[in-house]
């Protein structure tokens, strides 16, 4: 069928489930919550819910290790819960889409069960090899969370390959069966009504033939043998063509470590498989590959990423934006201030949410939610964190080992949402929620925003709503300016009649701005602002200003 382009006029919340709200009682986020709350997702401007995992599922990875793929996990409210949100959704106007998590499974997934005992026709669902003649493992390869990247199993008598947790063994796609098995997936959730799917670390399910050592990557090795692997366009293809294109769906790939280049192999909309990319380089203006290799905050590197995928997507490919998720810290903490909180919050929302493409808006940054400082790595749940915390900077200091998870981990945007100053932040009514709330929910919630106009919370539904109303966001050209500057982010929008400004202040001081050449103020109309006084040529810290001209 025509693909139908519904997904770029439209601004995504994504839902962390064990943290979003706690409808039961049990401590745990759930669907009871999700179903409870899409009034308010819908009153932000939202028109789509993208829910990390929802399956069945250990727990080793944040629901990211799939026990079964076509069931929703009990502890979310099972499969009748999701149906009623489904509809809810769907009464509302809003669409539904689900993560699809196919370059690993759970080890207690069934077709692994079966596979580490041989049967057929599992055998070959995952990637085993047998210990090197001089007992060495298979290759050099690493995982991302937990050391190397092969696991001995002792039923098999062979090492699994995981990239990522040791419950998480890579699936076999060069085997067609394992192929086969993503399309029914696919089929599955398509057929129930869901609207599309948010892909897994996509680029990273074809392994080079052989697997061989990685004598490139200093830290990560083995990506070179598997990120854009030999068949992954021919694996995608193949799901575009028998089942994607046969349905009124859009699909959004994950893509660790891509260049806008590299992304219009997959995303151009002439001959690319997918519709939209997940990438990291506009999160990455901090750190160095990844948020454990911390950086100072490079204005001018962030800059440099959000220009190259405006400039490089133009007229060839549609960009998703993003600046907060579940796999990074909150953003007022990396690129905003904690001191200046609010303000900064409602300066990043602007920066990002007049760009062309489809924001995506995750649980909390819409009240400028920090990151989380716990005492204790006992409090911390993500493997990730977990394994970071014990087996790297030994030589530093307990006090510096969690300095450095304060910065980095996961769990700070994994906390509860802060819905009230009620205990638990109104998260849940159990004693212990699973995870322990960010201490700072007294001062940051969603009721105390609510019934504040000039809340960060009202500055989110203020700007979704003029997005929205904007030809030249959704149809206009972006051009940036003063890319030098590490005080300023200034771009503008424009289209036949209609233009945008938007100015961005990076700064914790009063701040002098230019006005780029062609750009007559005295015309200009200013249609959004996050102080209530703003001056004509200087910024408050942290202020943004966004011009209208028509």
């Amino acid at each position: 069928m025509e693909r139908n382009r519904w997904y770029k006029d439209m601004v995504f919340y994504q839902v962390w489930p064990r943290s979003f709200k706690d409808g039961d009682g049990d401590g745990m986020g759930d669907l009871l919550g999700v179903y409870e709350k899409l009034d308010y997702i819908k009153s932000l401007g939202c028109d789509g819910i993208w829910f990390s995992p929802i399956y069945p599922s250990p727990g080793a990875d944040g629901g990211y290790d799939i026990a079964d793929y076509m069931d929703i996990a009990p502890e979310f409210g099972g499969m009748e819960a999701f149906k009623k949100v489904l509809e809810g959704a769907h009464q509302r106007g809003m669409k539904i889409v689900m993560d699809l998590v196919v370059n690993h499974t759970s080890d207690e997934h069934e077709w692994f069960q079966k596979s580490r005992q041989r049967i057929e026709p599992y055998t070959d669902y995952y990637i085993w090899r047998p210990a090197r003649e001089d007992g060495k493992l298979p290759n050099n390869w690493d995982s991302f969370f937990e050391g190397k990247a092969w696991q001995w199993d002792d039923v098999r008598g062979e090492y699994y390959l995981h990239l990522f947790a040791v419950k998480q063994p890579d699936l076999n796609m060069d085997n067609p069966l394992v192929r086969e098995e993503v399309k029914k997936i696919l089929r599955f959730w398509l057929d129930m009504g869901v609207d599309g799917f948010r892909e897994d670390v996509i680029t990273y399910i074809s392994k080079k033939e052989g697997l061989p050592d990685d004598h490139i990557m200093p830290a990560s090795k083995g990506m070179t043998h598997y990120n854009h692997g030999p068949h992954v366009h021919e694996y995608l293809q193949e799901f575009k063509e028998e089942v994607l294109d046969h349905y009124d769906c859009f699909t959004i790939a994950e893509a660790p470590l891509v260049s806008p280049k590299k992304a219009l192999e997959y995303i151009d909309e002439e001959q690319g498989q997918l519709d939209m990319m997940i990438q990291f380089q506009c999160v990455s203006a901090d750190c160095f590959l990844s948020d454990y290799y911390p950086m100072k905050f490079s204005l001018r590197r962030m800059k440099k990423a959000f220009s190259d995928w405006q400039y490089k997507l133009e007229n060839k490919a549609w960009n998703s934006l993003y600046i907060e998720n579940h796999d990074h810290p909150r953003i007022v903490s990396r690129y905003g201030s904690e001191a200046f909180q609010k303000e900064s919050a409602k300066m990043l929302a602007a920066m990002y949410l007049f760009q062309k493409g489809t924001p995506f808006v995750y649980q909390g940054q819409e009240i400028g939610m920090t990151n989380w400082r716990p005492d204790s790595i006992e409090k911390y749940r993500d493997v990730q964190t977990i394994w970071n915390y014990h087996n790297t900077a030994l030589n530093k200091t307990e006090e510096q080992r969690l300095q450095r998870q304060w910065r980095s981990a996961r769990d700070s945007a994994r906390t509860p949402v802060q819905w009230s100053d009620e205990k638990n932040a109104g998260f849940t009514t159990a004693e212990t929620p699973w995870i322990e709330v960010n201490e700072n929910y007294t001062q940051i919630n969603v009721a105390q925003q609510e019934a504040d106009p000039d809340s960060v919370l009202n500055f989110y539904r203020k700007a979704i709503a003029l997005r929205k109303k904007l030809r030249c966001v959704r149809h206009g050209v972006y051009q940036e300016y003063f890319h030098a500057s590490d005080k300023l982010y200034m771009y503008s929008m424009t289209e036949e009649s209609q233009k945008i400004l938007v100015v961005c202040s990076f700064s914790d001081q009063e701040t002098k701005f230019p006005t780029p050449k062609d750009f007559d103020m005295d015309k200009a109309q200013l249609i959004l602002c996050n102080y209530p006084d703003p001056k004509k040529n200087t910024l408050h810290p942290y202020e943004c200003k966004v011009y209208l001209w028509k």
